[in-house]
């Protein structure tokens, strides 16, 4: 059904064009040389946003105070206009039954889009549980 989900949100749910933002994003990071790191979170969203059915975003124990730190600068960056272009789909999409599960994929990816570093992305079998 993931496959399936995935097809479908690639062609009809704005996978591609999200993908291809967060490319324009991922290239203005590594121009400006100092962003590099910026540009590798958009690399790994881009790949999200192509098959986001069946993984999900965690925080990483790992992160420190200089990601919390680095996720400012990548909001002024690149961050708003990235989570705007999610919740704009989103809304698009949920205006139709059909669109409904690729707009709420879509309001599920803005988080990762508006606050990227310090997190992963891991299967859902993979994900931690709480309870």
């Amino acid at each position: 059904m993931r496959l399936v989900l995935n097809v479908l949100w690639f062609i009809f749910g704005s996978g591609l064009l999200l993908a291809i933002g967060y490319g324009i994003a991922a290239l203005i990071c590594f121009a400006l040389i100092v962003t590099i790191p910026f540009g590798v979170a958009s690399l790994r969203l881009a790949h999200y946003a192509l098959w986001p059915f069946g993984r999900t975003v965690v925080t990483r124990p790992s992160a420190g105070v200089a990601s919390g730190i680095a996720n400012v600068l990548w909001v002024v960056i690149a961050g708003w206009w990235l989570a705007l272009a999610h919740i704009t789909a989103g809304v698009a999409l949920c205006l139709t039954i059909i669109g409904i599960p690729f707009g709420i994929a879509n309001f599920k990816l803005v988080p990762a889009a508006f606050w990227p570093l310090g997190r992963q992305i891991v299967d859902i079998d993979q994900a931690p549980r709480i309870g």
